[in-house]
């Protein structure tokens, strides 16, 4: 049985905490924990998304948040870094010096540090708070489990195949003895539709996470079939523009007594790049204008421009001032790490290193994907 923690006042303020758990690795945890942390936070609701898998933190690189540190207020505490409407986001990788370093921990200073994430963070006033736990059965996944307190609730992640299902079976046995309620089953990497015949393939096999979900008296809440939109998601740290698929997300807000709204209408893509003579101006900080692109959603094209003179360059004046004017991008030639770092908490994705060009250019490049970016000329 879990053991309540002693809840800090920072986790009295959470309604639910989801525990994503697979006792297999590499079954996309991380990617089913970011993509369901967004789409939580589209419904309307304070989402907090928190990595605690200490070998293979994924969650910065999803988010662009690689060369992030995570806050810290004027008393000491941890805070997260704000990456969308209603999300914020604190995880391990925020705390390493390189993506490169290698976790090299002892159990107790394992402990020390997932108990520091999950009691001290000032997450605020959250309904739900995403926990992208680490794989396995062992001391990491009990401390989170023991540490999140009540109101706890598991979601496992399986892939189809024979091999992930006996691993992943020992993560539902975990949760019983526990009593950690399970919301249910995600099978993901469940089968790949062609897009240009539309033809669908197994790649693992097919219906494994259904029957384990029949065997166990566990819910089976759907599958999440490849797609390489996912993929560049993931990578390029966009986010995920759609829901889970299927009626994995209702079903969801059902167990967590959430009212199961739809989507709300995602803010219209507004990318702001500095500009100097209507051309990029390579550091942010130095421009004469800043160009408010305005992205059509059907036609991913620049629909409408618009030049603003920025009010006085001070340290947090423009972050917050973009982020009234509607920014959810900024598109600059180079951009201190401290800057950077103010952007984000405005909800501002930051991308750096761009070579030139037009607004209108830059912003379509970017929602193409094709936008070609260089060093940071202001890496300091």
């Amino acid at each position: 049985m879990v053991t309540e923690s002693n809840e800090t006042g920072n986790l009295e303020k959470i309604k639910q905490k989801i525990l994503v758990l697979s006792g297999k690795g590499g079954v996309g945890k991380s990617t089913v924990s970011a993509h369901l942390a967004l789409s939580l936070a589209r419904r309307g609701l304070k989402t907090g998304l928190m990595d605690v898998d200490l070998h293979g933190p994924s969650i910065t690189r999803m988010f662009e948040l690689k060369n992030f540190q995570v806050g810290v207020s004027e008393d000491g505490t941890p805070r997260p870094v704000e990456v969308a409407p209603n999300l914020k986001v604190v995880s391990i990788g925020m705390i390493l010096e390189s993506e490169n370093d290698a976790v090299i921990w002892r159990g107790p200073m394992k402990y020390g540090v997932i108990k520091q994430f999950l009691q001290e963070v000032d997450w605020g006033e959250l309904d739900c708070l995403v926990i992208d736990s680490p794989p396995g059965t062992g001391d990491e996944p009990l401390s989170v489990a023991q540490l999140a307190g009540k109101n706890s609730s598991a979601l496992v992640i399986t892939t189809p195949q024979q091999i992930a299902l006996s691993d992943v079976r020992r993560s539902i046995t975990f949760c019983k003895k526990l009593n950690l309620p399970i919301i249910g089953i995600i099978e993901n990497m469940s089968g790949f539709t062609c897009p240009h015949c539309g033809g669908r393939t197994d790649l693992f096999s097919s219906g494994g996470g259904e029957k384990l979900a029949a065997e166990t008296g566990v819910p089976f809440l759907g599958g999440v079939p490849f797609d390489p939109g996912i993929v560049v998601c993931g990578d390029s740290g966009k986010g995920f523009s759609e829901d889970l698929p299927g009626e994995i997300m209702p079903r969801i807000m059902n167990f967590l007594n959430f009212k199961n709204n739809k989507p709300e209408e995602v803010k219209k893509m507004k990318i702001a790049i500095p500009t100097a003579g209507k051309q990029l101006c390579m550091h942010f900080g130095h421009c004469d204008e800043f160009a408010l692109v305005e992205i059509d959603e059907t036609t991913k094209k620049a629909s409408n421009v618009e030049y603003l003179v920025p009010p006085p360059h001070e340290p947090g004046v423009l972050p917050k001032w973009l982020n009234e004017q509607g920014a959810n991008v900024i598109i600059a030639g180079g951009m201190g790490q401290r800057a950077q770092g103010l952007f984000a908490q405005n909800g501002i994705s930051v991308v750096v290193g761009a070579q030139g060009g037009s607004p209108e250019e830059l912003a379509e490049a970017y929602i193409a994907q094709t936008l070609q970016t260089g060093s940071n000329v202001c890496d300091h």
